[in-house]
């Protein structure tokens, strides 16, 4: 009875943070359209999230292309269809792997540093050091790190979409024997550029999720060292939760007609 409770009162809070989540989106949007925007606070997250990032990404990006293609190639070599396997290969990177992949990657990363610096600063009370210094904690913690995040993803993606291509690429010509003119023009034969605007899109709403889910577990952390803690780890599964549900309906939206 003691662990029902328990597993209650904890999907209640994460429900209550989840609210606080979508009202703090809110007020962020509001106050960028006002212009409150921190510049350098700004400009120093977006080298969190940015270069900061880039090589994880751009390494993770390199093996999923790899792993695709090897996956791929062999059985497309066996119906005599290798001609298609870097078509398919920026596909499947394009409009879903990169995107997702990046995004996961900067969640686990950046996502959960939002949240334990916050939250060690909400514990610490030096949050409620900034109401008494006039300064709204959303115009100078959260707001830079949402347009961070929103700036920097669809670089990473777009950067990550190249090099796993070039990974998949040296796999097919290593290991396959396919030529990298027959890849390459395959690659132009399937890939268009509405393919290449919903990877942009897509990241786009992931990096906004990304930075909202840790500011606000950040925001709402509670109980010293332990409560920062458990935020930094279930900001992290809510993002990744977030991820995964918006990039099915993106999906639908973007695809259901092709």
């Amino acid at each position: 009875m003691a662990i029902g409770k328990g597993s209650s009162s904890g999907i209640n809070l994460w429900t209550q943070r989840l609210i606080a989540a979508f009202f703090l989106g809110g007020q962020t949007l509001v106050h960028l359209l006002q212009g409150k925007t921190n510049r350098r606070n700004t400009i120093a997250q977006m080298i969190v999230v940015g270069p900061d990032s880039l090589g994880i990404a751009l390494l993770t990006a390199t093996f999923v292309g790899m792993v695709f293609t090897i996956q791929v190639a062999k059985e497309f070599l066996y119906f005599g269809a290798g001609r298609v396997v870097g078509g398919v290969l920026a596909l499947a990177l394009t409009r879903e792997l990169a995107p997702v992949l990046t995004a996961v990657v900067i969640a686990g990363r950046v996502g959960s540093a939002f949240a334990a610096e916050i939250g060690t600063m909400r514990v610490t009370e030096q949050i409620d050091a900034l109401y008494i210094l006039k300064t709204d904690p959303i115009d100078y913690l959260v707001l830079p790190r949402v347009i961070a995040c929103c700036l920097m993803l669809p670089i990473l993606t777009f950067l990550s979409l190249i090099v796993g291509m070039l990974g998949g690429l040296l796999i097919a010509n290593s290991l396959f024997g396919i030529a990298p003119v027959v890849f390459i023009d395959s690659i132009q034969n399937f890939l268009e550029v509405w393919d290449l605007w919903t990877a942009m899109i897509k990241s786009l709403v992931f990096g906004a999720l990304v930075a909202i889910i840790g500011c606000s577990w950040g925001m709402t952390t509670r109980g010293g060292a332990k409560g920062v803690g458990q935020s930094t780890t279930t900001a992290v599964v809510t993002a990744l939760l977030a991820i995964f549900i918006t990039n099915f309906f993106l999906s639908w939206i973007m695809f259901q007609s092709n």
